[in-house]
């Protein structure tokens, strides 16, 4: 929580720079040891838990809003964004109208405003990431998705609406390529699908439709090492991998 002077300077630097009742939150996916992660921020002498998030300004594209709040928690500059939906509840921000309101004058206080927040997914390299908490944060860090504490504001329902988002993209556009190691195996990347669907996928039918996708290079030597027959290492094909982004899929999972 912002001490008045705190909250004094923090309002008059997001009035003189930053749009009003427009901000972004997004939901940051990596995937380690078989295991979707979530990035998530723990806010200053707060109890409180939320998504990566901050404001547009004024003359900024909302889509280098995001690239930039995701570079600042992430280190990341090449990132896979999607928009996936805007959240305007008139209640949505009522706990930080509570907290602050008797701290300044409501013209004063960036936190008296309503903000309507576009929801972004993004899928990151796991490995790549440096964890960065921002100037209301104290700690950002990964979260197994399945230990995620609760979430202040709506961020429960953001990170929800994203999950359900990616999972429906899953039925018709390649997902992988920002959240595998260069070189993987056809189990690592059905683990991947699995995680994310939330359910078990048939081996030989999972290999035999991603390779009819055309979106790998395939290794000529297998992985070594194991007590089994060692798996065939693969990488993905960059080109058909954003042609295949744009062009679509066809069927479920």
């Amino acid at each position: 929580m912002l001490t008045k002077k705190e909250l004094k300077a923090y309002s008059a630097d997001a009035r003189e720079n930053y749009l009003p009742h427009i901000s972004i939150d997004c939901v940051v996916f990596g995937f380690h040891e078989g295991v979707m992660k979530v990035l998530i921020l723990k806010m200053k002498d707060e109890a409180a838990w939320y998504l990566p998030g901050g404001f547009m300004r004024k003359t900024e594209p909302i889509e280098m809003a995001a690239n930039r709040i995701l570079k600042e928690r992430t280190g990341l500059d090449d990132i896979f964004l999607q928009q996936f939906h805007v959240f305007g509840d008139p209640e949505r921000s009522k706990e930080h109208f509570e907290m602050y309101k008797d701290m300044l004058p409501a013209a004063q206080n960036w936190f008296a405003n309503r903000f309507l927040t576009i929801g972004y997914y993004a899928l990151v390299d796991f490995s790549h990431v440096n964890p960065t908490p921002d100037e209301l944060s104290e700690t950002c860090f990964w979260c197994d998705i399945e230990e995620i504490p609760d979430l202040k504001l709506d961020h429960s329902l953001i990170l929800k609406t994203a999950l359900d988002t990616l999972r429906l993209h899953l039925s018709y556009q390649p997902i992988g390529y920002n959240l595998m190691p260069k070189q993987f195996t056809m189990p690592e990347l059905q683990k991947l699908y699995e995680t994310i669907l939330d359910k078990k996928l048939d081996r030989r039918n999972f290999q035999r439709r991603m390779l009819g996708f055309g979106i790998f290079n395939k290794s000529d030597e297998p992985r070594k090492g194991g007590a089994h027959k060692a798996p065939f290492l693969y990488s993905f094909d960059t080109e058909n991998y954003k042609a295949a982004l744009i062009e679509g899929f066809k069927g479920g999972w």
